[in-house]
């Protein structure tokens, strides 16, 4: 429909600074032709779309435009309200505080009426962990120093437990899944690195300032998407009929296949790591890896390994 494509490019063009004919063609699904002829067609109701030549040209809309509240339903503000109490359950944030207040100012007092006849219908909810208040301190600490470009420092614990000093400078939290995550230039490593929240130790804001290095938040992303996929495997697994929920919670539908006996046939791609194998062993004897045998092997080599760690302490603990 016409008038939803012209809404949604004029919302696109106000959350972003820039964006290319092309780009805009490419997202909307239609002819070049027809953006140029909405974006006219946006301009001639009164919305000041400018348009810029050469590299990094394109169209944006004038600085000092805004839509009015009438735009904005009810159904959307309380969506919004619903997302900002959410994340206040994991951010020690007063300014969040605010921006709740100016939210909700926007809303009147019949609608808010209506809401709370109806009841909430979501609950967004990112603090999972325990101890929230200590990772509520931590992540607006991070915030602050990743906003005013202050280097910390910590000590960091990697998935094999091993400890390690690092100094970095913050660029950014990011919420993956069910956890926080760091994107930060690791001064260690001379490259950006990404670190777990919850493996962050004895945290400190120093007192130096790092400059803008000229990279964003959301290309360090792009790129920590992109590592994820370097190594994928691909993996063939058999489950008992038990882990049937399991199963269908962790892989996407179109990757499982049931067989004549009820088990369940596994065919997916994932990279070889800790996690991988951390997620195998946590179904027991539920699981069978049918390929590749590598995979099967190294499962084999860490289960012996759990089972000789208690064997050793059966002994060591027996009478003499």
């Amino acid at each position: 429909m016409k008038v939803h494509r012209l809404l949604s490019i004029v919302m696109h063009l106000l959350t972003r600074k820039r964006v290319g004919a092309q780009e805009l063609a490419d997202l909307f699904e239609v002819s070049l032709r027809t953006i140029y002829r909405d974006l006219e067609t946006i301009n001639a109701s009164g919305i000041p779309i400018v348009s810029y030549s050469g590299p990094g040209g394109g169209y944006e809309i004038m600085e000092q435009y805004h839509i009015d509240r009438q735009i904005v339903t009810l159904e959307d503000l309380n969506s919004v309200m619903t997302a900002l109490k959410g994340l206040k359950s994991s951010l020690d944030d007063p300014e969040l505080d605010k921006l709740i207040v100016k939210v909700g100012a926007l809303i009147t007092k019949s609608e808010q009426h209506r809401l709370d006849e109806s009841g909430d219908t979501l609950l967004f909810d990112t603090n999972i962990w325990r101890g929230g208040h200590i990772d509520k301190t931590m992540v607006a600490e991070l915030r602050t120093a990743a906003r005013n470009r202050r280097v910390v420092s910590f000590t960091y614990i990697n998935a094999e437990g091993r400890a390690e000093e690092r100094l970095v400078e913050p660029i950014g939290l990011a919420w993956k899944g069910y956890a926080w995550y760091l994107y930060a230039f690791c001064r260690l490593r001379n490259d950006y690195r990404t670190f777990r929240l919850t493996r962050i130790k004895e945290l400190k804001i120093l007192g130096e300032t790092f400059p803008n290095r000229g990279v964003t938040l959301a290309e360090l992303d792009k790129r920590w998407g992109s590592a994820q996929e370097q190594h994928p495997t691909p993996l063939r697994l058999k489950f008992h009929p038990r882990m049937r929920v399991k199963v269908e919670e962790y892989f996407p539908r179109e990757e499982i296949m049931e067989l004549d006996d009820g088990y369940l046939l596994v065919e997916t791609v994932h990279n070889e790591d800790y996690w991988l194998y951390s997620t195998l062993l946590s179904y027991g004897t539920d699981v069978e890896v049918l390929s590749p045998a590598r995979v099967a092997d190294e499962l084999k080599q860490r289960a012996k390994a759990i089972f000789n760690l208690y064997e050793r302490k059966e002994r060591n603990s027996a009478p003499d």
